[in-house]
């Protein structure tokens, strides 16, 4: 494990742990739904991911930045046994609940820890999971902790926002409320760092001409992007925009795959890591 956190490190963390802390005191428990979350056809890149963790039936998986619990109950679904951290006290406890009331409570371990210091023994899990968490850690120390806890042969999966797209960006700025003032959203150049140590790194971006329903939320919709989580909007509402965006998801793939270099201006990308 590494040692204690620098001052700027235990600083950064410490305003993420209140952030989150925050966040969960909003959180309705009712509204949480781990079988949406999986299999909502408005973010395929969920679906990306968790394809590339199968199969998790009997495993040990760490979900890193488990948030209000919806993944880590996910997998226990499919019989993982799970270890779910996160760095916000509130959020574990949020994730205990709905654990409980997905009846999988034993198949579920709950830690609150920074992801820069995991309260794991090397070599311990078959498989790492994060939605949303490496931008908001040092990448440096994160990436080390990742590969000392994961075993030989195992396999990280995360889903991360990028940050090339100015559009994007200008929507970030417009939302500082629902951002921590730390998190920075990855870039290509940060893969170099990410793959370091691993034998195998791939991935793949998605949501760009899809970005346009984020569009219609702000200028049509008039919704707020300081009240109102976009990406959280876009699940809850599946139903509401599934045929445009089926429709939009369609254009992106021909345009990424007739012009690669679209990959950069992609809201999000899965990285597979293979140890």
């Amino acid at each position: 494990m590494t040692g204690e956190p620098e001052p700027n490190l235990a600083t950064r963390q410490e305003r993420e742990r209140s952030f989150h802390d925050r966040w969960a005191e909003s959180v309705d428990l009712h509204e949480l739904d781990p079988v949406r979350m999986a299999r909502c056809p408005t973010t395929p890149e969920t679906s990306y991911a968790f394809a590339a963790l199968n199969p998790i039936e009997g495993l040990r998986v760490l979900d890193l930045g488990c948030g209000y619990g919806e993944t880590a109950v996910w997998l226990a679904l499919g019989y993982a046994r799970v270890d779910a951290v996160d760095i916000s006290p509130k959020m574990v406890e949020i994730s205990g609940q709905l654990a409980a009331g997905y009846d999988v409570a034993d198949r579920i371990r709950f830690h609150v820890s920074p992801g820069e210091s995991l309260p794991f023994e090397d070599n311990a899990f078959d498989r790492v999971f994060g939605h949303d968490v490496l931008h908001h850690m040092d990448l440096d120390r994160g990436r080390q902790e990742i590969l000392r806890v994961l075993k030989p042969g195992g396999r990280a999966v995360f889903v991360e926002p990028l940050g090339h797209n100015p559009v994007i960006n200008l929507f970030r700025d417009l939302s500082p409320e629902t951002r921590t003032p730390d998190e920075v959203p990855l870039r290509f150049r940060d893969f170099r760092r990410l793959r370091e140590g691993f034998k195998r790194f791939r991935h793949r971006e998605f949501q760009l001409t899809t970005l346009s329903l984020f569009l219609w939320f702000y200028f049509i919709e008039r919704a707020d992007p300081n009240a109102v989580r976009y990406w959280k909007k876009i699940i809850v509402e599946a139903d509401r925009y599934r045929g445009a965006f089926a429709a939009l998801d369609g254009i992106d793939r021909a345009l990424m795959t007739v012009l690669p270099p679209m990959r950069r201006l992609c809201r999000m990308t899965v990285l597979i890591l293979d140890k």
